[in-house]
């Protein structure tokens, strides 16, 4: 292997071992802040949101994040039925309460 090529390799090692930190510096900052959120009652535990979730649409839950819309916290999940409807759903954090709910196609 030539010295480019070495240069080259090294170069992506780096750059992915770069991004590969900082993705998981901000993953941990992220659950750091929704365990805080969680055990100050500000938001309510994500199981308990999901248990709501597939009591209305029995089914896997495919993804889940904790966002924060219009100056509240928002769990967005997407599940899968049983009948193969992928359904996104959104809880108010705080409440549990039902904001959205659609088909996604």
């Amino acid at each position: 292997m030539g010295r480019h090529n070495r240069l080259m390799w090294v170069g992506v090692v780096f750059s992915l071992a770069a991004a590969g930190w900082s993705g998981q510096t901000r993953a941990e900052q992220d659950q750091h802040e929704a365990r805080r959120l969680r055990e100050t009652g500000q938001i309510l535990p994500l199981e308990r949101i999901v248990e709501r979730a597939k009591a209305a649409h029995p089914g896997k839950l495919l993804d889940m994040e904790l966002d924060r819309d219009d100056g509240r916290y928002v769990y967005e999940l997407e599940l899968l039925d049983e009948h193969g409807v992928v359904w996104e759903l959104k809880y108010d954090a705080a409440t549990g309460a039902l904001l959205e709910r659609e088909e996604d196609n």
